[in-house]
This record gives structure tokens, sequence and C-alpha cells, in this order.
């Protein structure tokens, strides 16, 4: 089995690799730079999961027989404290169908909500909180946030994982091969 994520970022790729290899049993997760057609700081359920779809699409080619793309973006959530959760969403491809699934979600700190509604990135203002620069490529906010009880890594695995759920379950969601 050829994967290949349609990003550099390590987490993504380790994250697409931690539950692939759980699901197939000879498996190689290949990446490459693609882009997502939306905002870097997306916004609502449309920008996010096309994001995703479109890093997925763009991954993809015919030597590879899934392409996985996720992305990060803010949700409008009433009566939530700051009115945003972020979720990653995760589209995977096989050349014919797109299957999707979504992580776990959690707010950002208000002053990070602010800044991000002034047109800054959430990775811009949590580097500059946390002093961390690239948080994201590393243990990520919800790492940070969560006090280590949840990484950034397992966050993604489990877009990643509720993206596989059809495939692994083809009869009962009548995917067929092509």
């Amino acid at each position: 089995m050829k994967v290949v994520v349609g990003s550099k970022n390590p987490v993504k790729i380790k994250a697409t690799k931690n539950i692939l290899e759980k699901i197939y049993s000879d498996i190689v997760v290949y990446s490459v730079d693609v882009d997502s057609g939306v905002p870097d700081q997306p916004f609502g359920l449309d920008e996010t999961i096309n994001g995703a779809i479109n890093r997925a699409k763009n991954a993809f080619s015919v030597e590879f027989n899934l392409s996985v793309g996720i992305e990060s973006g803010l949700m409008k959530t009433p009566n939530s404290l700051t009115g945003y959760i972020d979720l990653q969403w995760c589209a995977i491809f096989d050349g014919n169908k797109v299957t999707i699934g979504v992580s776990s979600g959690f707010e950002y700190p208000p002053e990070v909500v602010k800044e991000v509604l002034g047109g800054v990135e959430v990775g811009d203002v949590m580097d500059r909180i946390t002093g961390v620069e690239d948080l994201g490529k590393k243990k990520g906010a919800v790492s940070h946030l969560s006090h280590d009880l949840l990484n950034r890594t397992e966050n993604t695995e489990q877009c990643v994982l509720t993206a596989m759920i059809p495939r692994m379950n083809e009869d009962v969601y009548l995917i067929h091969d092509k």
C-alpha cells in the first residue's frame, strides 16, 4: 500500500502512518507539499473540509493507492467561551471517492481567537504566547493547552482514523473498488 500525505508537516505524516499501519500490513507513506486552495487560516466547515479535500486530491497520482489531506480550521460555535472550536478534518482519496473524518475539537484562549479574527494565523499567535517556534509542527497547541494530556499527533490521528471508517467497513458503506 502506497500512501501520500498532502503536506510536509511531520505531525500529519506521523499521524497518518501511525493509523494506517494499524489497518494495513504493508504500507509506505510519502509526503508532498501541495496547495490547499483555501486561506492559510480556514474558517468554517466549507473552507476547512475543502482544504482537506484539495490537499488529498492535489497530492494524488496513479502511483499511490490513497492520498491524505488534513486541514485544521476554526468553526463558529454558539455558547462557547470564545465562539470558535478548532477541528482537524481529514480527507482520504483513492482516485475515485473521498472519505472524510474529524478530530475532537478544542477552544483557543480568547486572545488567540481575537488576533486570528483580525487576520493573524493561529500558529503565529500560539508561537508568540508559548515562546515555542513552529509549535504546530512540534507538540502542537492542543498539547500545550491540555497540559500534554492530548498531543497534536494523537489529535490528528483521530481525524485520519474517522476518515478511514467507511474504508474499513466497505460492505456497510457500499464502497467498492473502481
